[in-house]
């Protein structure tokens, strides 16, 4: 597994180190800054990271970062892998993204495409803007709840074949040793 390698990138909580200044903020937050499974790197904690991260990159709506971290917050899992996964959706991906989106959505609502010629200009999205938001504001949530249920789904399968395959390995070793 990944987990020492990245074990050592993060820090051991998110709480206040000793030392610093005290606010009221911190104070207020420190339950939540505290609870381990926002740093920790077990089944649960980011299986339930990917699910949150690969449903908030197919979200159409600007500050998916801080929605993210929300959502890990609320459902107690891995908030940088929450965070890092949004990157999908980045500025090389999001044009391709946005067509897809839109053809699913149309797709959904029944509708023909009403596209045309395609250009990525402000002139062009004032004018077709609102017939282009209500299908990927209706794909957005739906595709990112499949990619984050098929990322759910896929991280606590191989983490459990990981850990079997590690117990098989051990196994053999022992058998071997007392042989």
């Amino acid at each position: 597994m990944p987990r020492r390698f990245i074990r050592r990138w993060l820090p051991a909580s998110l709480q206040q180190r000793p030392g610093a200044p005290d606010s009221r903020m911190r104070r207020w937050l420190a339950p939540l800054l505290d609870d381990p499974n926002l740093l920790h790197l077990n089944r649960h904690s980011v299986s339930g990271a990917f699910f949150v991260g690969l449903f908030c990159a197919f979200l159409p709506v600007p500050g998916q970062a801080l929605i993210a971290s929300l959502l890990a917050f609320l459902f107690r899992c891995n908030l940088p892998i929450s965070v890092l996964l949004i990157w999908i959706s980045n500025p090389f991906t999001i044009p391709p993204l946005m067509v897809g989106l839109y053809k699913i959505g149309q797709y959904i609502l029944g509708r023909p495409s009403a596209l045309g010629d395609v250009s990525f200009s402000w002139t062009w999205l004032s004018e077709n803007g609102g017939a282009v938001f209500l299908p990927i504001a209706i794909a957005g949530p739906l595709v990112g709840l499949v990619a984050g249920l098929t990322g759910y789904i896929t991280i606590r399968y191989l983490w459990r074949w990981k850990v079997v395959k590690n117990w098989e390995i051990r196994k053999k070793k022992r058998q071997s040793i007392h042989s």
